[in-house]
């Protein structure tokens, strides 16, 4: 199941918004975007690094809010020609999306609330590498016992082996 949302943060020309696409099961970021523009080209950008890296198996369901650009015909096109079945969020409940919200919550004060970004491309470079090096990688998380996203899959590709 992937849950996918998007937000703004500013820097000293404009906005950068990011959309993201996260793993509910390992609370893992598994495709983002960056666009001057919040449209359904960043959210179609960030479903298709997610099903690139991931190579998702059959049966999978992708929760987003009810933002126009999940509404789109082009992102119900992209996601069912990846045969991906499509939830949203009910009208007016932030909650319905919590996951996604609070890897942007993290993001926001753990990062960007303490920084002053010059350019587009300082903002997108620190958000990458928040994503890439710390949140997966290193920032643990309640839900998973602790461990960091990527510590956790490992551990259940390791079970997974030793059943199979």
């Amino acid at each position: 199941m992937l849950s996918e949302r998007k937000q703004g943060f500013f820097y000293r020309l404009g906005w950068l918004y990011t959309a993201i696409v996260k793993v509910l099961c390992l609370k893992k970021i598994v495709g983002y975007a960056f666009s001057s523009r919040i449209d359904t080209n960043l959210t179609v950008s960030a479903l298709e690094m997610a099903v690139n890296r991931q190579k998702p198996q059959s049966n999978l369901i992708f929760h987003s809010d009810r933002g126009v650009q999940y509404a789109s015909g082009g992102y119900r096109e992209a996601l069912a020609k990846h045969n991906i079945t499509q939830s949203m969020s009910r009208k007016g409940d932030p909650y319905d999306n919590a996951v996604a919200e609070n890897f942007f919550s993290c993001l926001k004060c753990e990062l960007v609330h303490h920084k002053h970004y010059k350019t587009k491309d300082e903002a997108q470079a620190d958000i990458f590498a928040y994503i890439e090096t710390y949140y997966n990688s290193v920032r643990p998380q309640a839900a998973l016992n602790w461990l960091s996203p990527l510590a956790y899959e490992h551990l259940l590709s390791v079970y997974a082996a030793k059943v199979a």
